[in-house]
């Protein structure tokens, strides 16, 4: 094995071309694939940069072309050579570096590489477990590589926009209080304090408000927050955000801000234009149009609304769900009456999964006539008005939902979307941006028999609604926006509560008496006493976001070192046990002796 030395890399593995021939050049990096043609060994090289060919022939030099017959892959090496143009028609056109290749008259084996546990060519599909579980071999994968390089430009891009904004990026504490209001905390026993325990922080909501009473009028924070929740695709126990806060400022202003952000993003990232301002929608409406607040407008199937046809009706299941408060609901499969029976079975077990009791359907044919189960308990009349509803035609699906709203919208909400996934609608390089404004401010609870923040407890009302709170706190609409990306939801803000008196008000309705109040907020209860100015903000998932715009399906792969969904870390085998003496230390075991 060789030493390094002096030698020094001068490019790396995508910086040549064919302005560089006749250059000498020191480069480094993994072998990733080699190939002996007939003695002449060829070495595909690597870094996160990109790959160049380097070839070792016995005609230029001997010695060294015997060495090269020993490397194998990811093999790591140092080279110092001359920059030739490739044989005619051996060119790579997929290349940077393509055009050329690399004459080794020197190399150095700066550490051989046992054989890897996977294949690292980005090609080979490889189990999750064990990429993560060798996961500084994954990131070697082209794919993950660049995967993190433009985490990098993005949070680089974020950071000048905002800095030229005149934000300020302050940190803010890891260990701080828990406030059980969220998701479940991670906590962290105090040593110092016998009993006691600090919290991870769900978000810097808390201390971003304090710095807006502080008189930071704008901050921004990368930030990484933690919640002990069950896990999916686009979650982790550790997550960053993009955060900020702004004082003296109404919702049109924060929108304006990120709204530009997000355009100086995506361009910075894959130099594509956004085009702001994005368009809005409100709760309600996207609920009745869509069946979710995070909908993806990159394709049509809107979900029309047929309760008052079907109160009046013929058809018992839907009269009767439409007189006891439920809601009769339908989508139009523009052009998909050729569905077969096993394609429509298929869509009805897949929307039991959200609750719905069945799913019925109708293909339109000629003179529209409906061909379906349920066509006979409809007159024409009634037939007619809901064709005319749903603007069908010859050759569409209708699917119908009958049930309580909550169940209806969200079936309704998850069929449209698996349809466009089926069809292949769901066009890969569309970015369809929506902000989602006019959220309620609390829902009930029927099992906790309470109210619940929709977004959080220092999200402010609504001015006009502020009368309601006490007679009908359901009816109160929030300053809230949320910004949303082909169906997910990336950023989340709103205006906050700056008024002592509004601040407990809220919290009473939602069920917080003035003594928790005092315990779990009592700090930002004494510091909006203390001239809070008007304050919002807003913070994005970086992860989500970075996951979009890579194209990938899970924000793993946009993470160096994610975990898996059960929250563990097969790389380092964490969460772990430790030991007895560690744990009596923190007087979680103090019965314990040595």
């Amino acid at each position: 094995m060789d030493v390094l030395g002096t030698m020094r890399r001068t490019h790396s593995c995508n910086d040549l071309n064919s302005s560089n021939i006749g250059e000498e050049i020191i480069l480094m990096g993994w072998v990733l694939r080699r190939r002996d043609h007939g003695g002449v060994i060829f070495i595909d090289l690597r870094d996160r940069h990109g790959l160049t060919q380097i070839v070792f022939n016995p005609e230029t030099n001997s010695e060294v072309h015997a060495k090269a017959h020993q490397v194998r892959s990811e093999w790591v090496l140092a080279v110092r050579g001359t920059v030739v143009a490739r044989l005619e028609g051996m060119a790579n056109p997929k290349l940077a570096t393509g055009e050329i290749e690399i004459m080794v008259n020197e190399l150095r084996i700066l550490n051989p590489s046992a054989t890897p546990p996977f294949p690292l060519d980005e090609e080979t599909e490889v189990s999750e477990n064990l990429r993560l579980q060798y996961r500084y071999l994954d990131l070697r994968r082209p794919e993950m590589a660049r995967n993190l390089v433009l985490r990098h430009k993005a949070t680089q891009a974020i950071r000048t926009y905002l800095n030229d904004k005149d934000f300020l990026e302050i940190e803010t504490p890891m260990l701080t209080r828990s406030t059980p209001e969220g998701a479940r905390d991670y906590l962290v026993p105090s040593r110092v304090s016998a009993g006691k325990f600090y919290a991870l922080p769900q978000s810097p909501q808390l201390f971003k408000q304090l710095l807006m009473i502080a008189g930071m009028d704008r901050y921004y924070q990368i930030v990484k927050c933690f919640r002990d929740e069950d896990l999916r695709a686009d979650r982790q126990p550790e997550f960053t955000q993009i955060d900020m806060e702004l004082a003296f400022v109404d919702e049109e202003q924060v929108i304006e801000i990120n709204e530009g952000m997000i355009q100086n993003l995506f361009q910075a990232t894959l130099s594509l234009d956004v085009a702001p301002p994005f368009k809005r929608i409100t709760y309600h409406e996207a609920m009745n149009r869509f069946g979710t607040d995070r909908p993806d407008t990159r394709f049509g199937f809107e979900i029309c609304d047929l309760s008052d046809i079907a109160r009046t009706c013929s058809f018992k299941v839907f009269r009767d769900t439409a007189d006891s408060g439920g809601t009769v609901r339908a989508i139009n499969a523009k052009g998909c009456a050729t569905f077969s029976r096993k394609d429509l079975d298929g869509l009805t077990d897949y929307v039991a999964q959200f609750g719905a009791k069945g799913l019925a359907w109708v293909k339109m044919k000629a003179d529209g006539e409906w061909q379906s189960p349920i066509a006979k308990f409809f007159s024409d009349e009634e037939r007619a008005a809901m064709t005319l509803a749903l603007d069908a035609v010859e050759g569409d699906l209708l699917f119908f939902g009958a049930d309580k709203p909550s169940v209806v919208f969200q079936a309704l909400g998850e069929l449209r979307v698996e349809l466009a996934r089926r069809l292949g609608l769901l066009k890969p390089g569309t970015f369809n941006f929506i902000w989602v404004t006019d959220f309620p401010l609390v829902e009930y609870d029927e099992r906790e028999k309470r109210y619940q923040a929709l977004h959080h407890p220092f999200t402010a009302p609504r001015e006009q609604d502020l009368e309601l709170l006490v007679s009908d706190p359901a009816a109160v609409l929030s300053r809230a926006y949320d910004l949303v990306l082909n169906g997910t939801e990336i950023g989340g803000g709103s205006i906050r509560i700056h008024q002592k008196e509004i601040q407990n008000q809220v919290l009473s309705v939602l069920g917080i008496t003035p003594e928790e109040a005092d315990d779990k907020f009592g700090f930002l209860l004494k510091a909006l006493d203390l001239g809070a100015p008007p304050h919002g903000g807003l913070a994005f998932g970086l992860d989500r976001l970075m996951m979009i715009i890579t194209g990938r399906d899970s924000i793993r792969d946009v993470i160096a070192f994610p975990k898996t969904q059960k929250a563990s870390c097969p790389l380092t085998d964490a969460p772990a046990s430790v030991a007895r003496k560690q744990l009596t230390e923190l007087y979680l075991r103090p019965d314990w002796k040595e």
